[in-house]
């Protein structure tokens, strides 16, 4: 890529909603376990380590399944109130 170019993600049309149901299972999953899901899940995204995630309910499994760009993508314009 030279320099200057901006890279841009685009979320195809209905990932987001199974980013969030994914998201909400996993965090469930870990509060059920006594985890602190926010803490976990941000130490996730930040290393891509999956030991961050419990395996209780499938929970690694499923959060392998969200691609970490797509999802930062999604949770930075959520934060900001874009679409």
């Amino acid at each position: 890529m030279a320099h200057g170019q901006t890279i841009t993600f685009t979320i195809p049309d209905g990932k987001e909603e199974e980013m969030h149901k994914i998201l909400r299972s996993v965090y469930d999953s870990m509060s059920e376990k006594g985890y602190n899901p926010i803490n976990q899940i941000v130490g996730y995204l930040l290393s891509e380590d999956p030991t961050y995630i419990t395996n209780h309910n499938g929970a690694r499994s499923l959060i392998s399944k969200i691609d970490r760009d797509e999802l930062l993508n999604a949770l930075v314009r959520s934060y900001l109130g874009l679409k």
